[in-house]
């Protein structure tokens, strides 16, 4: 049980931390003059680029993200706390609860997890920091499979293959949740997310407190996020992003 928790810790601090191909049109609709426009997923796309930042978003050098989550698994709650930093393709993860302290860290060569013989996928692969890759070559936009097709969203799929379906709010366009479904460690990991508030910081909206639900196989588990601190554009030394010896 300890190692699920663990990896647990892992893959939620992954999943959250940031259209050269349009699919099908999704059946969103947008009301405009009174009529009812559909939009392309590569148009609902651009839309939460724009809700983010924009340009700005795209522009973004680093992210740092530090808070709280609170996690409930096998009818145990475990309060921990998480910090991450995202710099081009270099980031590093830290969780520190009560059970065990969790580290991965990627210089843009290596990938160091202190769990031995144990990584996840890259930090820009999943979930928010994956939305400023909207519009670069080989980051697909589709449209939301049939099971999803009443949503307000679109599927985005990195070069790799992982993929996440976002879904937008009809008003404002910013993330109102995500799913997204990978393997690790030889099992598959299916995530889903809630956003319960943003703020704003540098021209750019961030998803600052949000809830998460995890299938693990045999396992589901919950956890409520509330990020206290958020730097963008902060000057992050490489020495951050050093692989321990």
């Amino acid at each position: 049980m300890k190692r699920s928790f663990i990896l647990f810790f892992a893959i939620a601090i992954l999943s959250f931390t940031v259209f050269t191909q349009s699919g099908p049109a999704s059946k969103a609709t947008v009301a405009k003059t009174g009529v009812s426009v559909e939009l392309a997923p590569a148009d609902l796309a651009k839309a939460a680029l724009a809700a983010h930042g924009g340009d700005k978003l795209k522009k973004m050098k680093s992210l740092v993200m530090k808070g709280s989550v609170d996690v409930s698994a096998f009818g145990q709650a475990m309060p921990g706390a998480f910090s991450t930093a995202v710099s081009g393709e270099k980031y590093f993860f830290e969780i520190n609860s009560a059970m065990q302290q969790l580290k991965q860290v990627y210089d843009g060569q290596n990938t160091y997890s202190s769990l031995e013989g144990f990584s996840l996928p890259p930090v820009t692969s999943l979930g928010f920091p994956l939305l400023p890759k909207v519009g670069d070559t080989g980051y697909v936009i589709s449209a939301l499979g049939d099971t999803k097709k009443k949503k307000r969203g679109f599927r985005m799929t990195t070069p790799e293959g992982f993929y996440t379906d976002f879904y937008l709010d009809e008003k404002t366009s910013n993330i109102k949740g995500y799913d997204s479904s990978f393997e690790s460690g030889g099992r598959v990991v299916t995530t889903s997310v809630e956003v319960d508030s943003y703020e704003t910081v540098e021209g750019i909206v961030v998803p600052v407190k949000y809830s998460q639900r995890f299938d693990l196989g045999p396992m589901t588990a919950y956890a409520n996020f509330k990020t206290k601190t958020v730097l963008i554009n902060s000057t992050i030394e490489d020495a951050a992003f050093m692989i321990p010896r």
